[in-house]
């Protein structure tokens, strides 16, 4: 009895060390929830650290340039009425030597993952548009951030439908 509960507490003593020295982190996030020099990378750019209603695109990315898809609630699927906004990102990135980095986003409804998956999911629509009309592979990156960074700091569906977005930033 006296051996099995050394063993108990050598083995929780084991598990605890093994597990205290690790650092968890979410993609999109980093490990210590901000960007920059021990953060996120982008194509091998650090993003700045984040601040809610900030760009999450560094100096060297132009994030004016386009003009981000919207969705519904809830949803993947790009409206017929955005395709023409990735029509015109395709169109220059065909003609251009530029990468881009599309971002996925939420609103705030729904649990931290989910939203990350879901902006993710974003992303990769937009992102899969893109090659449909054209566009390398491999000059188009994606990340998510699901409910961070809203572009509408507001609760209610007209700042909801803001967030509900995926933003284009073209790498100079």
């Amino acid at each position: 009895m006296k051996t099995l509960h050394c063993f108990s507490l050598t083995l929780a003593a084991l598990f605890a060390l093994t597990f205290s020295g690790c650092q968890t982190g979410k993609k999109g996030t980093g490990g210590d929830g901000g960007g920059g020099a021990d953060g996120d990378f982008v194509n091998g750019t650090p993003l700045p650290d984040r601040q809610e209603g900030v760009s999450f695109l560094g100096s060297n990315v132009d994030r004016a340039k386009f003009r981000p898809v919207y969705f519904a609630f809830d949803s993947y699927s790009i409206d017929g009425g955005e395709l023409a906004k990735i029509g015109e990102v395709a169109s220059f990135l065909k003609s251009a030597g530029n990468h881009v980095i599309i971002a996925g986003f939420t609103d705030e409804r729904g649990t931290p993952d989910y939203n990350r998956g879901l902006g993710e999911r974003r992303a990769q629509t937009v992102r899969e548009a893109l090659m449909r009309d054209g566009v390398d592979a491999a000059k188009i990156q994606t990340v998510s951030f699901g409910a961070e960074m809203p572009a509408s700091n507001g609760s209610g569906e007209s700042a909801w439908a803001k967030n509900r977005r995926a933003e284009f930033g073209v790498v100079r």
